[in-house]
């Protein structure tokens, strides 16, 4: 499997790859918790333009990650980015971490995870607000994050974890 991770500029063909895993990722990760009705409605409501917006402000990056050219991950990046009780004088980073459940695999995640790391090495704390039963919680964990808080995730409001990793100390 040929494994390619890159940054991605918000066009149409990025936004469209991007909603492909949003889409399929969002059913996966909210069946069971979240009624077909409610997660058909969200997909619904995904407005490209706005994603291209989005990723064409100069603090935000989109990482994909492909596998033998499919869309497979994702991760968002947006600097100075705060949670709320972050400790004050920090510069922070928040990160999406989106992988496909059939390619959460360890090549696939290490390959993601390492364009990811590349791109915040000038922060001080890289934070996410990760899903309670998100399967990359414990991949997060491995890499050096530790939940900071209990906190809600959108868009349906589920159970999650304020995550952070300090990079540098101020």
């Amino acid at each position: 499997m040929e494994i390619v991770s890159k940054f991605t500029v918000g066009s149409e063909e990025g936004i469209s790859d991007l909603i492909a895993i949003i889409d399929a990722s969002v059913y996966t990760l909210h069946k069971g918790f979240v009624s077909d009705d409610d997660i058909k409605k969200y997909s619904n409501e995904i407005d490209p333009r706005k994603m291209i917006n989005d990723l064409n402000n100069l603090s935000n990056q989109l990482i994909m990650t492909y596998a033998d050219q499919k869309p497979v991950g994702y991760s968002i990046i947006k600097s100075g980015s705060v949670y709320p009780g972050m400790a004050e004088g920090k510069r922070a980073t928040e990160i999406s971490f989106v992988m496909l459940p059939d390619f959460n695999i360890p090549e696939v995640r290490e390959s993601h995870w390492k364009k990811c790391r590349s791109a915040i090495s000038f922060t001080d704390v890289i934070w996410i607000n990760m899903l309670a039963h998100d399967p990359l919680l414990e991949f997060l964990k491995e890499t050096g994050f530790s939940s900071v808080a209990e906190a809600k995730a959108e868009p349906f409001q589920l159970p999650s974890f304020i995550m952070e990793m300090q990079l540098h100390k101020n």
